[in-house]
């Protein structure tokens, strides 16, 4: 972890922020930015300020971090205190509004390069020369349609 920011007591609930946390978990910086920049939901421009905070975060350590490099390691979005009220109704009854909140935690970590990815054919010869077994076929004709 290069850099975190966290933004608590956000006045959103936090299935709704998720929606949009989810789309910028993995990415870049400057990929999560420009998501975030044009997203229709409300809640973005509270994100953006975070993500842009956990970029600055990252700009004050002692060692230069270069900035192109950073992506959004680890995103996380905690329910917070739910504020109750009442809401009158007909006939003398009340009903409870729940007005929820969360907390938002990003931290930021340089970009991993992705590791080559072996051929099947070689994985399946290191498995052999291992000693593991070769996988083997269940047993019985295969059927289709209805049991």
């Amino acid at each position: 972890m290069i850099a975190k920011a966290k933004l608590r007591y956000l006045g959103t609930s936090p299935q709704k922020v998720r929606l949009v946390v989810d789309q910028i978990r993995g990415q870049g910086v400057e990929d999560a930015l420009a998501l975030l920049r044009f997203s229709p939901k409300a809640v973005a421009r509270d994100l953006e300020r975070l993500l842009k905070s956990a970029v600055a975060n990252a700009e004050q350590r002692p060692e230069k971090v270069d900035v192109d490099l950073l992506r959004v390691a680890r995103a996380a979005v905690d329910p917070g205190p739910t504020q109750k009220r009442v809401r009158f109704r007909a006939m003398g009854r009340a009903f409870r509004i729940h007005k929820r909140s969360c907390h938002v935690t990003l931290e930021l970590d340089l970009a991993r390069r992705p590791r080559p990815v072996a051929a099947p054919a070689a994985k399946a010869a290191r498995r052999r020369a291992a000693g593991a077994p070769r996988a083997r076929r269940a047993a019985g004709p295969v059927r289709k349609g209805k049991r």
